[in-house]
């Protein structure tokens, strides 16, 4: 298949390439965990929107303003949830190449460092935005929460 540098024999060596290609294997594991999160609130804006929605068919003037804002609350926070999503995505695909570069490097011999670094580099921010949208996410949730219970408390 690929000629093995004489190297390639050597435990330690292989040992070496193993150990490497675990660290891109742990930050896999993250993103699929943040993944997991991110679609999961994503489904619960989604619920709230759907009855919000269906809320606002019979609703008033007043109550359908109130309805409108917190339907545009929602929509800023599914945006950063398409964001996270997007960015953690996009960190896994580069982490993945980043795996694919190191042992095709090994195998070749070749100076795959440029490249594996580049990649490593992109994932890990990607990963860094991913979680700074989420972060934008949980801040908008939490005034969403606070204007739903400043507001429940008064009478009409």
């Amino acid at each position: 298949m690929f000629p093995l540098p004489p190297e390639a024999g050597n435990p330690d060596t292989i040992a070496h390439i193993i150990q490497v290609a675990l660290a891109p294997a742990f930050l896999l594991s993250a993103l699929a965990t943040l993944l997991n999160v991110f679609s999961t609130r994503l489904g619960r804006v989604a619920d709230k929107v759907d009855k919000l929605r269906a809320d606002l068919i019979g609703a008033g003037p007043d109550e359908a303003a109130a309805l409108t804002r917190r339907l545009a609350h929602l929509r800023r926070r599914s945006l950063l949830l398409d964001l996270a999503v997007i960015l953690a995505s996009l960190g896994g695909v580069l982490t993945g190449i980043a795996v694919l570069t190191l042992f095709v490097g090994a195998l070749r011999e070749g100076s795959a460092a440029s490249v594996l670094f580049v990649c490593f580099g992109l994932a890990l921010g990607c990963t860094i935005g991913a979680i700074l949208a989420f972060l934008g996410e949980i801040l908008l949730a939490g005034r969403g929460v606070r204007m739903a219970a400043g507001s429940s408390g008064r009478v009409q």
